[in-house]
C-alpha cells in the first residue's frame, strides 16, 4: 500500500503540476507540500482538504487502494491506521481509521478517530464547506464552534455546519475516541 503522501504526489504529477503550482492553488508553502509528500507528516485535516480540492479529488481518494462492491463492511479487527496528525510536529495527536476505505463512489468520509491529549495543543480553528457528525465513543471531547466551547462525553453527539470555524480535540488527560462522518460537497 502506498502512503498518502505518495498518492498526493501521484495525483499532482498526473496533472503535470509542480510543487510550486500546487502551493499557489492551496496557499500552502512548497516546503509543507514536500514534507507531506516525502515524510507523510500532517499537522491537521485542513491542509489535506485544501490539497484534495486543489487536485479535484475527494479527501478519501488519498486513502483508497481498491474498489469495493456494496455493501462495504469494515470489521473491527480489520481497521487500519490510515492517517496520523501531529499538531505539535512531534507527538501523535489524532489517529484516523477510515471506515469508508474502498468505497470509491462515497459522498461522506466516515472515520473512527483516536484523539490523544496532545491534540489539545492545536487550538487553531478551521472551516470548510460541508457538515460533520461526531459521536463520542469514550473519553472527553472538546469542541470549539465559533465563539462557543462544549465538552462532550461518551454517548454524546454533535452535528454542525463545518463552514463555521471549529476545533475538535481531546479534553483531558486520557485519550478520547470518536466516530466522525464528514461531508464535503462536490
Amino acid at each position: 500500500m502506498s502512503t498518502i503522501g505518495n498518492r498526493i504526489r501521484a495525483y499532482r504529477e498526473k496533472q503535470e503540476l509542480s510543487i510550486e503550482d500546487l502551493a499557489n492553488r492551496t496557499t500552502l508553502s512548497e516546503d509543507f507540500i514536500r514534507a507531506v509528500e516525502e515524510e507523510d507528516m500532517y499537522p491537521s485535516l485542513r491542509p489535506l482538504v485544501k490539497l484534495a480540492r486543489a487536485l479535484g479529488v475527494r479527501l478519501g481518494t488519498f486513502m483508497d487502494d481498491h474498489v469495493s462492491s456494496d455493501p462495504l463492511i469494515t470489521r473491527l479487527e480489520e481497521r487500519e491506521e490510515e492517517l496520523v496528525m501531529h499538531p505539535d510536529g512531534k507527538e501523535a495527536g489524532l489517529i484516523f481509521h477510515s471506515l469508508g476505505k474502498g468505497k470509491t463512489d462515497r459522498h461522506m468520509e466516515p472515520f473512527f478517530i483516536e484523539l490523544m491529549p496532545e491534540s489539545a495543543k492545536d487550538e487553531a480553528l478551521s472551516s470548510h464547506e460541508g457538515e460533520e457528525f461526531i459521536v463520542v465513543h469514550s473519553g472527553k471531547l472538546r469542541i470549539r464552534y465559533g465563539h462557543e466551547e462544549q465538552i462532550l462525553e461518551a454517548g454524546d453527539s454533535v452535528y454542525f455546519n463545518s463552514i463555521v470555524p471549529h476545533n475538535v480535540a481531546c479534553a483531558g488527560e486520557e485519550k478520547a475516541e470518536i466516530y466522525a462522518v464528514l461531508y464535503f460537497p462536490e
